[in-house]
């Protein structure tokens, strides 16, 4: 039966229309939800300006953070407070050391120490779950109890006896932080690959005679990745507080180099000085730092989300 041009011509239309329907990702929508989060919006912004000042905040200053303006040595409290016309924008401590450029120099090794550490973490944590998940029998059980008696052993504990036996590095602190730090991902990543490894084409890898390790890091590893991702921003902050806690307890980076754990413990002790602006401005960083990721790290858990569409 011939169409009349009636017919014809809506019936073109309306394919027209399907033409320009295009198709979405996984990751395109994921991409449009985490931009119509405001909040994550706003942590990426925060990211930007904390990362930007951390790397550029030195080039800026007129002073370096190991530089000893001999003027204001012991006279922080009237000579060292914030001011443009010394070119000591945030102050400077009881020991003449512009805050501006220390401020920068502690956000950039906080921020280096927590990506680091996390992205360590991510990587032998993934790995090493989706190894015990996917092999599974007594391979699984093995590797699991390994887990579950390193769990037990005190992070911190642990990571002050590295630090005391084997001195006071920024190495030793990576060793350390990194050493415990990947067990909650390696159980969250065994968990996703064991409801992953009966699917559907797991098993038309297997049966095709795919390697298993080539199985895992090419078809695991990569649907893990939007868990993965969010973990890891949500890792990164309880890095950055580790760091801060052992520097400010004294055991972390040392002088003259500096950390925003340590500039906060430096801040608190002179602040009955009258010399606030040593603990607000480092402390201010921290605070914008943290939630700036846990406000990305949700943004992501929203966004990869597939229940909340």
């Amino acid at each position: 039966m011939a169409l009349s041009p009636i017919n014809m011509a809506a019936l073109a239309a309306r394919m027209a229309e399907l033409d320009e329907v295009q198709g979405r990702s996984l990751w395109a929508d994921a991409r449009s939800r985490f931009v119509k989060n405001k909040a994550a919006v706003a942590g990426v912004l925060l990211l930007v300006i904390c990362f930007a000042y951390a790397f550029l905040g030195q080039a800026i200053s007129p002073h370096t953070y190991d530089f000893t303006d001999f003027t204001i040595m012991g006279h922080a409290a009237e000579l060292g407070r914030p001011s443009w016309a010394n070119g000591h924008y945030f102050g400077a401590d009881d020991l003449g050391r512009d805050l501006f450029a220390r401020t920068a120099q502690g956000t950039r090794i906080s921020l280096f120490v927590g990506v680091i550490g996390a992205f360590i973490s991510v990587v032998v944590g993934t790995i090493y779950g989706a190894v015990a998940g996917y092999v599974g029998g007594r391979t699984d059980q093995i590797m699991m109890r390994i887990v579950d008696i390193l769990l037990a052993i005190p992070f911190m504990f642990v990571l002050i006896l590295l630090l005391v036996m084997f001195g006071q590095s920024l190495i030793m602190l990576f060793v350390g932080i990194a050493l415990l730090s990947w067990l909650g991902m390696a159980r969250i990543v065994r968990g996703q690959t064991l409801s992953l490894k009966n699917k559907e084409f797991i098993e038309a890898a297997r049966a095709t005679g795919v390697p298993t390790f080539t199985i895992i890091i090419r078809h695991i590893v990569p649907n893990l990745l939007g868990i993965v991702a969010v973990y890891a921003t949500l890792l990164v902050p309880e890095m950055i507080l580790t760091e801060s806690f052992i520097s400010f307890l004294g055991l972390g980076v040392q002088a003259p180099r500096t950390s925003l754990g340590a500039l906060i413990a430096e801040g608190a002790k002179t602040m009955t000085y009258g010399t606030l602006w040593q603990l607000l401005f480092p402390l201010g960083f921290f605070i914008t730092t943290m939630f700036a990721f846990y406000f990305v790290g949700d943004g992501l858990r929203d966004a990869l989300d597939p229940k909340d569409r």
